[in-house]
């Protein structure tokens, strides 16, 4: 081979040594550049998913916590709403529960009903010597309202009726916003009454 095409030669393999070398460290940034930009967004959710766990984690807690807790202590602090109905002549106020001592003091949230304020037929029973007493000369068309921390619910009552005592179908949850009242029946009476006097209304209005 003649040494000007040798050098030709020795030329054209040094220009591809350096083309190699080249495209190696294109390839090679190209490389960092996209595990660089993989490992940012990696990081990016995965913080996002930790810190979406953990809000989730602490709305379950706080869902948790109001839901177990107790609502003796809740009602007895401040009330759980304030029942009104003028015909009646009745103003109280609610809090939870329905043995001696809590109606003797208040009228009580049936337990396993909706609460004052919630979706579905809330249930209060009252004494019919004390704090239902004025229930006798409620009727049908009549107002009541019930006021909570959340606003004021206008009910409107829908029937009045005399049941048995074991009759718990009026308590029953319903498909709209309900109010029940449960007193003991007659109303005069010595000893343990032997009925029940049920008034049904519907919530009207929401203030």
């Amino acid at each position: 081979m003649p040494p000007s095409e040798m050098k030709r030669h020795i030329h054209t393999l040094d220009v591809i040594k350096v083309v190699l070398l080249l495209t190696g460290i294109g390839l090679s940034a190209a490389y960092v550049l996209l595990s660089f930009e993989a490992s940012a967004v990696q990081a990016r959710l995965k913080r996002q998913f930790e810190q979406d766990i953990t809000h989730q984690q602490a709305r379950a807690h706080f869902e948790r916590e109001r839901a177990d807790r107790s609502p003796q202590l809740q009602t007895h602090a401040g009330g759980l709403a304030k029942l009104d109905i003028p015909k009646a002549g009745i103003s109280a106020m609610v809090i939870e529960g329905t043995d001696d001592a809590t109606l003797r003091v208040a009228v009580g949230h049936i337990q396993g009903t909706a609460l004052p304020g919630q979706a579905g037929n809330v249930g209060l029973a009252g004494h019919r010597d004390s704090f239902f007493r004025g229930l006798r000369n409620i009727g049908v068309d009549d107002e009541i309202t019930l006021t909570t921390r959340e606003g004021v619910l206008h009910y409107t009552v829908e029937s009045v009726r005399i049941a048995p005592p074991d009759d718990v179908s009026a308590l029953r949850n319903t498909p709209y916003p309900a109010l029940t009242l449960v007193t003991c029946y007659p109303f005069y009476y010595v000893g343990p009454a032997p009925r029940r006097w049920i008034v049904k209304a519907r919530l009207t209005s929401l203030a």
